[in-house]
């Protein structure tokens, strides 16, 4: 089966999460346009979205579901989005699209973080994609000997500003081994906005697209077990 057919088999699991009146959390990025595209259906029952970037916003605009932003409600009642890379303790590489702060600001003021994906994305050390982070302006070139320092490759990414008005990096030839403490030690950097690394902030259930099958993974499941 083609990557584009697992990646619409998940989203369409996923419609099985909106409820009537939920206010939802939308990601960003190719999986999510599939999932947005899919949704028109429930158009009607669903209260409002929060979206983590412009383009997701503009779909949904389209489909005339009312959009809020965090300080207009307290909360999400479930967040949608999918990674770049995912293993096997449902921690994450996203940022790919640069939206990442805004994603882990959503996730994290949601009851429910709902990560769709094709079986391709699942990896056993997180790496292979290269780590964004978000970062300011002026601190390019600090930001950049730091990470040399523990072993990384930085590099600018051209011509993108972030919905925020700052600048990405993508760190290469990382092989995240501690995804929890990397993230803290990047974060921890003066002129960090965030890192692209969701190890604090997890999944409370993932989607996972096979060529024959849809697995279900509970993080809640797998911390009690």
């Amino acid at each position: 089966m083609k990557k584009e057919k697992l990646k619409k088999s998940s989203c369409l699991y996923a419609l099985n999460y909106i409820k009537e009146n939920i206010i939802i959390g939308i990601g960003s990025g190719s999986t999510l346009n599939y999932f947005i595209n899919s949704i028109y259906i429930f158009k009607n029952i669903i209260k409002a979205a929060i979206s983590s970037s412009k383009n997701s916003t503009l779909k949904l605009k389209k489909l005339n579901i009312p959009i809020f932003n965090l300080n207009m409600t307290k909360k999400t009642d479930i967040y949608i989005d999918s990674s770049d890379e995912i293993n096997k303790k449902m921690q994450m590489i996203k940022g790919g699209g640069s939206a990442l702060t805004k994603e882990k600001i959503i996730s994290i003021n949601s009851d429910k973080f709902i990560c769709i994906l094709d079986c391709t994305k699942k990896i056993n050390i997180l790496g292979n994609f290269p780590l964004p982070i978000e970062i300011i302006p002026s601190s390019k070139y600090f930001i950049e000997k730091q990470l040399i320092k523990i072993g990384g490759i930085p590099k600018y990414r051209k011509n993108i500003i972030t919905e925020n008005g700052n600048i990405i990096i993508d760190i290469y030839n990382m092989r995240v081994k501690n995804s929890i403490k990397l993230e803290k030690k990047i974060n921890s950097l003066p002129g960090v906005i965030t890192v692209g690394l969701f190890s604090i902030i997890k999944s409370n259930i993932t989607i996972l697209s096979f060529k024959k099958k849809i697995k279900i993974i509970n993080y809640e499941l797998l911390n009690i077990i």
